[in-house]
């Protein structure tokens, strides 16, 4: 899928890419090896997504969107959960049953996000904030999300300026420990 474009086509765009990869874990079976190396490549998606999105996205719309300190506040709550969740399937095997409960949930509460932030929070910040200022957030968006970390890190900072500034660290080390694990990585 292309990437590009104002920061609500490039979050759509990842929107697309995580249902696509939840379309692939659940045509398996469960137990199956390659439901977790999907649930990986989604985590890391995920991830990097959410970081780009606390970074620079909501606070757009904090200062954009008429009664936006509450619309962001959810959404980084949603994040929040989303992150914990993600952190506990971190440690969980395919054949796991606990895997099955846990990406089941994930699934479910990134599609309710989804479907939030397309119908709600989007047509909102696409009214509110001028084309140019939202080209502008999604080359910054692009930018984050390839320094961004790949593993949840629930107890990081998920405000500015604090999470700008130690995001780029904790994405460093993780895509060292993934490059030497493999995760995310197929064959």
């Amino acid at each position: 899928m292309g990437h590009g474009g104002n920061v609500i086509d490039e979050l759509t765009t990842d929107h697309r890419e995580v249902e696509e990869l939840f379309g692939k874990i659940e045509a398996l079976p469960p137990g199956h090896k390659d439901r977790k190396l999907y649930a990986d490549q989604a985590t890391i998606e995920l991830v990097r997504h959410s970081v780009a999105e606390e970074a620079y996205l909501y606070p757009a719309v904090r200062e954009h969107v008429p009664g936006g300190g509450a619309l962001a506040d959810k959404e980084l709550e949603d994040h929040a959960g989303a992150e914990q969740i993600m952190k506990d399937l971190e440690g969980c095997a395919a054949d796991d049953a606990e895997f099955d409960r846990l990406i089941g949930k994930l699934m479910s509460e990134i599609r309710e996000h989804v479907a939030d932030e397309e119908g709600n929070l989007f047509p909102r910040l696409r009214e509110a904030c001028p084309a140019d200022a939202l080209d502008e957030l999604g080359e910054k968006v692009r930018r984050a999300k390839k320094t961004a970390p790949t593993r949840p890190h629930p107890a990081a900072p998920d405000k500015p300026p604090m999470d700008k500034l130690l995001a780029p660290g904790a994405g460093m080390v993780d895509r060292v420990r993934d490059a030497l694990s493999g995760r995310g990585r197929s064959g």
